[in-house]
């Protein structure tokens, strides 16, 4: 009971004026790192929908989706996503001697765990929405996966 007036009152008067901004801030670097994971797969799938009205090869088809399964799991290609959320690092470094803010590794370690997870669910959600061995007219293959891959980014 003698705590807690002391402790809201220095909460209230010296770190809900900030919360707002410094969530902005560091919002930022998320946010860019979430819109790399969606350009990342709308590329990749785009690749495929271009590979395949190339070849129009169903058997390749099927191995670049089976490809597409291992993005999330790809370093060199989830870097960039990534990277974008390592700016958190300077920001973070800000917020540790203001606020006392540690484990900022653990912070940005965490975001990227988070995007990976998103990759593997668009890619899982990708696969189970479009099965190439199901497509009997190879014709209107590359308008599903348009289709497909649009339902997947919504």
């Amino acid at each position: 009971a003698s705590v807690s007036e002391p402790a809201q009152k220095c909460c209230t008067e010296n770190i809900q004026p900030f919360l707002t901004s410094i969530l902005e801030e560091l919002m930022g670097p998320v946010s860019s790192g979430f819109m790399e994971v969606r350009s990342l797969f709308d590329k990749e799938v785009n690749e495929i929908i271009q590979d395949f009205q190339k070849t129009n090869d169903m058997t390749r088809l099927k191995e670049n989706v089976d490809q597409l399964m291992t993005l999330p799991f790809n370093s060199v290609k989830m870097e960039p996503c990534y990277l974008k959320v390592n700016l958190l690092q300077e920001l973070l470094q800000d917020l540790k001697s203001c606020f006392k803010v540690y484990h900022i590794d653990f912070v940005i370690q965490r975001t990227q765990n988070f995007m990976q997870e998103l990759m593997e669910n668009a890619v899982y959600t990708f696969e189970q929405l479009f099965s190439p061995s199901h497509q009997a007219d190879s014709a209107k293959v590359a308008t599903t996966i348009e289709k497909v891959k649009l339902r997947v980014l919504k």
